[in-house]
């Protein structure tokens, strides 16, 4: 009985199967078959433009333009070869290239393979004539990343390339996929969420030998938004031409708002070697060891040297361990504990505003024993140092101020006089970046406000700069800005002073000099100050990386100042 039930089942599974078969082949073969052979759609997508970057002005600094990309269906197997053959002789490029950039730019049966990128408009034309006879042809518009500036401001835009693994795991749950184009450093990655383009694209049918029969539908692309910075394009180009050559950074700000009117680091990079993928010019980039892709500005941190010295004036004053009276006498040295702590020249005796003038080390010293650690450490963090600055663009890094109680947490060692009498000249283990030395200086062009940095203006037209933080008044006595502010001046205008080479300009200037030590190498040359002295307009700071000397930082900074006159900024 069992064999019997056992033997209809497998006889109605049977006679199921060949049911199924010939409603297949038979019944509704016809059908299938037109559909299978007609119905096939394609999908070809279009990118929009990214959105374009302009400066304060409404200039250009970074935009789209149109290339041609040359891609084919890769279902009609037999097209391929003629495809090829015929491409290779309108390219110039071997059959052999281009085979290669099939294989490495395949995906699916169902994807258009790119096999050339960006070209020009005289081939593009050539090979869309080609779709007569060779349907599976597709010229595709392109828009590509476009700098017409080339070098200008790269630090600040950054770049575009293909997305990778690290960002597209954590960005695809906002529509991103693999392939997109993305930003990668400054505003380029900063704002790449309003940049970036949407796209669009047509779907059309083909039938089984992926011959088109008609277009199903055209979705149009969407531009990315755009974004304009407070940047000023004209000084920018300034702060760079007397830059280059050398390793460094130079930021030029108003005192009062934080607005950023120039953001130089160098050495630079084009960026659009990225956008036309030039594999070989990245890779030198990535390769160089004077790190042409770092924003010196924001993500290098050096040891401040002698413009550090205005905190510690800052804390002597409000603290009423000094005042304009109190004065130290220079010979050169003094003695901390059983060490020497030398000067760099020899000043006599110094108070105050003499002391800034002419950046003695012994002077300071002093004060700063006088004033202790702890408190010097306070005051930096007071003035925004050991922290981001919150300035917009990525990879800021935070500086570093030491104190005894870190030292003793971190390290298990005390701190001595003689660790206090190195914070006090900048020195030791204190880490500031460019921007934070700028943000310092606005201090005392202001008045005693500690401003927020910000380089962005406006985004797709909408005014953004009102949402920034308003400026933090530090509540430092008025007098004693004045005092720091009155020894600034001197430093540039006294015969005597370390940026007496500045007081020929046209505009008069206030600021410091610094010399940072940094074995075992050259040292880091500082100037930091701000202009026209009444109702100053800019903060600057120039600092050159193994420049030798504060003095080499001025002569930089007379040529940008000169050059501002010239061009009728100031």
């Amino acid at each position: 009985m069992r064999i019997r039930v056992v033997t209809w089942l497998v006889t109605g599974m049977f006679l199921l199967l060949i049911f199924g078969l010939l409603n297949l082949e038979v019944i509704h073969g016809r059908a299938y078959r037109d559909l299978g052979n007609k119905n096939c759609i394609r999908l070809v997508s279009q990118d929009g433009s990214r959105g374009r970057i302009i400066d304060c002005r409404g200039s250009v600094i970074a935009d789209s333009k149109l290339s041609y990309d040359f891609m084919i269906l890769p279902q009609d197997q037999s097209q391929q070869e003629k495809i090829i053959s015929s491409a290779s002789r309108i390219l110039h490029k071997s059959v052999k290239d281009l085979k290669n950039a099939f294989k490495n730019n395949y995906i699916s049966s169902s994807m258009p393979v790119t096999l050339a990128r960006n070209i020009s408009i005289k081939e593009a034309i050539a090979l869309d004539e080609l779709k007569v006879d060779l349907p599976a042809i597709i010229v595709q518009l392109n828009p590509v990343r476009h700098y017409p500036h080339a070098k200008l401001a790269c630090h600040v835009l950054g770049y575009v390339s293909e997305i990778d693994r690290w960002r597209l795991t954590k960005l695809e749950d906002y529509g991103y996929k693999t392939k997109d184009i993305v930003g990668f450093g400054g505003i380029e990655e900063r704002y790449d969420y309003y940049l970036r383009q949407e796209e669009g694209g047509t779907s059309f049918e083909v039938d089984h030998r992926g011959k088109f029969i008609r277009t199903l539908g055209f979705r149009p692309p969407l531009n990315g938004k755009d974004i304009q910075l407070t940047l000023d394009i004209k000084i920018q180009k300034i702060a760079e031409n007397y830059l280059s050559g050398r390793k460094g950074s130079v930021v030029i700000m108003d005192p009062y708002t934080g607005e950023i009117f120039a953001m130089a680091s160098a050495p630079g990079f084009s960026p659009s070697v990225f956008a036309e993928k030039n594999n070989s010019a990245i890779s030198s980039l990535f390769n160089n060891s004077n790190s042409p892709l770092m924003n010196r500005s924001i993500s290098g941190a050096y040891a401040p040297g002698s413009v550090f010295k205005l905190v510690v004036a800052a804390a002597a004053l409000e603290n009423k361990k000094i005042n304009l009276n109190t004065s130290f006498l220079c010979q050169g040295a003094t003695l901390v504990g059983r060490r020497k702590f030398k000067c760099w020249s020899t000043h006599g005796q110094q108070n105050l505003l003499e002391a800034i003038t002419h950046s003695c080390d012994v002077f300071f010293y002093k004060t700063g024993l006088l004033v202790g650690a702890q408190v010097l450490h306070d005051y930096a963090l007071k003035f925004g140092f050991s922290r981001t600055t919150s300035f917009e663009l990525p990879y800021e890094v935070p500086g570093f101020i030491p104190s005894p109680l870190w030292r003793k947490i971190n390290k298990f060692k005390n701190w001595f006089d003689g660790d206090t009498a190195n914070l006090s000249i900048g020195q030791g283990e204190v880490l500031t970046t460019p921007l934070q030395i700028t943000r310092l200086t606005a201090v005392f062009a202001n008045g005693g406000y500690l401003v927020r940095p910000y380089i962005v203006k406006t985004i797709d037209g909408r005014d953004v700069s009102a949402y920034q933080r308003k400026p933090e008044k530090l509540n430092l006595k008025k007098a004693n800005v004045e005092h720091i502010r009155e020894g600034l001046e001197k430093v540039v205008n006294d015969p005597t002073g370390t940026a007496s080479v500045l007081s020929g300009l046209a505009v008069s200037v206030a600021g410091k000099t610094g010399t940072a030590q940094a074995p075992p190498g050259h040292s880091h040359g500082w100037f930091t100050g701000f202009f026209p002295l009444k109702n100053p307009k800019y903060v600057i700071c120039v600092f050159l990386e193994r420049g030798g000397s504060g003095y080499v930082s001025c002569v930089v900074t007379k040529q940008i100042i000169q050059e501002m006159i010239n061009q009728g900024l100031i």
